[in-house]
């Protein structure tokens, strides 16, 4: 029996463990949910989480920040970390992938390492923040996909050298979802003494990922799609060492180690990723979060992998 007549099997006998969880999902009563690459459906969990920062707001204002809210940002900090296999010490909470991106283009130290290494598969997004630096002299390189699938690393490792400052790119490839083998990127990228960042928006929550293990610098990922908590809030993961030492090119608030000291004439950083937050978050888009990792949490990004690779197997073999 194949991982995918299993399922068929289990799934027509109503016994899937997993089964249980469409009854909390809406919209699959009466459709047929392929779309989560772009967002993720709306669970009753979520929805609740919400409900929740809602009812703070009306009851107690602003007097919700001190005891509660600063502890859901701690608590969403850890889940992510979590999720990754960082420490809380490596995250940083962001409003877009965009502004993760643009927060590490502007720390990096380019001096003589002027390059920054693409591919032509990656979200615009990835490329988009080192187009705008042209005129600073920054160079954008882009490894071409031979088959509009992939991109095998060896290409990416043949476009590193001593100019290369950073290869970003994806986990999962947004056209294709072909996934690539970011510990191979890593590698490729450290070999030439550059560092390594990935978009990893369509894999973390569906694709098992451990950033320590695969010795990524910089990776980002967030709630808008398999992480199931809606737009306006995301994650950037970066490496303890790198956290400590690299100095933010943009600030805000929320960066600042002293949060509430309101002097105009100083700025000093947190010790840890926290200085690559900027401003005051959107709440409503935290506690989405935390309702959608809710689910994450308990079935387990390995399970959910093996059911996805289960329904792919069946798909192709129905094909």
């Amino acid at each position: 029996m194949t991982l995918a007549s299993g399922l068929t099997a289990t799934r027509q006998a109503g016994a899937h463990p997993l089964a249980r969880y469409r009854g909390e999902f809406p919209i699959f009563r009466d459709k047929i949910y392929l779309n989560t690459c772009s967002l993720g459906a709306l669970g009753e969990r979520t929805r609740r989480r919400v409900a929740e920062f809602l009812d703070l707001w009306q009851e107690r204002g602003a007097s919700a920040w001190y005891d509660v809210w600063w502890a859901a940002l701690a608590e969403l900090r850890r889940r992510y970390a979590r999720v990754i296999g960082a420490t809380p010490e490596e995250i940083a909470l962001g409003p877009s992938i965009s502004v993760a991106l643009a927060s590490v283009a502007e720390a990096l130290d380019y001096g003589k390492r002027r390059r920054v290494v693409v591919t032509s598969l990656d979200f615009p997004t990835v490329a988009y923040q080192w187009l705008a630096k042209r005129a600073r002299g920054i160079e954008l390189v882009v490894v071409e996909s031979p088959d509009e699938v992939t991109v095998p690393v060896e290409m990416i490792a043949r476009a590193v050298d001593e100019r290369t400052a950073l290869v970003a790119t994806s986990h999962v490839y947004f056209t294709s979802g072909a996934i690539q083998d970011i510990a191979a990127v890593a590698e490729a990228a450290h070999a030439s003494g550059a560092l390594c960042l990935i978009d990893a928006y369509q894999s973390v929550g569906q694709v098992p990922v451990d950033v320590h293990t695969s010795g990524v610098d910089f990776l980002t990922a967030g709630g808008l799609k398999w992480l199931l908590g809606g737009p306006g809030v995301v994650f950037l993961y970066a490496r303890e060492e790198l956290a400590r030492r690299l100095m933010p090119g943009v600030a805000g608030w929320f960066g600042h180690r002293d949060q509430f000291a309101f002097d105009p004439r100083r700025l000093e950083f947190h010790d840890d990723a926290r200085r690559f937050e900027l401003g005051t978050p959107a709440l409503a888009a935290i506690y989405a979060q935390l309702g959608g990792l809710d689910y994450i949490d308990e079935i387990g990004v390995p399970a959910i992998r093996g059911v996805a690779a289960a329904l792919t197997e069946d798909l192709i073999a129905r094909a």
